[in-house]
């Protein structure tokens, strides 16, 4: 849910053997969400698979998925068909349903949605973060609500276990949004998985330790060769 700048530094690290596309959701940068797209996360995870087919014609795809991305990675796993070759997720898990703290999460986020200042979204130091500050209303609180309901949150191990594609889960060590152990579980569920921690890293490794994360993305890459590149 975050602009795509955020993944500028990985992308200059997986170069030049990997190109690393990142566009910013509807109604979450320059684009506008299009009327009769709803705010859920399977909307999105077909606007995914969509995208990805057109701009890359047919050419193979690893989709590569970050926090709540990560389960809009695995909504958008399904429609992408053959043309899917692997799946990547940065601080993705879950899918165990907590009803306390997303009752908080929700509560928060819906604050922050109502009172947020979006004149901090043109600070340059605030760039790259700056979608939840000029995000579609509609479109953010629909989301905030959808990835935190019973039905959504028990529908990950089911997607996870239906991916039919190898998988890499990396989690950072020092993650407080997103613990280890989360992440763990989410993918234990995925058939052909592999998990890496990345040693000091917290919620945003792209930008934390871009170089670090691109190496754990490179090994697996070669070697599981899911792109047959």
């Amino acid at each position: 849910m975050l602009s795509g700048r955020l993944w500028q530094n990985l992308a200059a690290e997986l170069q030049p053997h990997w190109r690393l596309l990142a566009p910013d959701l509807p109604g979450f940068g320059a684009e506008a969400r299009p009327r009769g797209m709803q705010p859920s996360l399977a909307s999105y995870g077909r606007w995914v698979a969509q995208w990805a087919s057109r701009e890359l014609a047919g050419r193979p795809v690893v989709l590569v998925g970050h926090s709540l991305g990560g389960s809009v990675a695995l909504h958008a796993a399904e429609p992408l068909g053959d043309q899917l070759k692997g799946l990547v997720q940065i601080g993705a898990g879950g899918g165990v349903f907590q009803p306390r703290p997303f009752r908080q999460l929700r509560r928060g986020g819906s604050l922050l949605l109502n009172l947020r200042p979006q004149r901090l979204a043109h600070w340059p130091l605030l760039d790259r973060l700056r979608s939840p500050l000029v995000a579609d209303h509609r479109a953010a609180r629909g989301l905030l609500a959808c990835s935190t309901s019973r039905g959504a949150v028990s529908q990950l191990p089911r997607l996870a276990h239906g991916l039919t594609v190898p998988s890499l889960w990396i989690a950072g060590s020092q993650d407080q949004v997103m613990q280890p152990r989360y992440v763990r579980h989410l993918a234990g569920y995925a058939t052909d998985h592999h998990l890496e921690i990345l040693d000091g890293a917290g919620h945003l490794p792209m930008c934390q330790k871009p170089r670090e994360l691109a190496g754990l993305i490179r090994k697996w890459l070669e070697q599981a060769d899911p792109a047959d590149a």
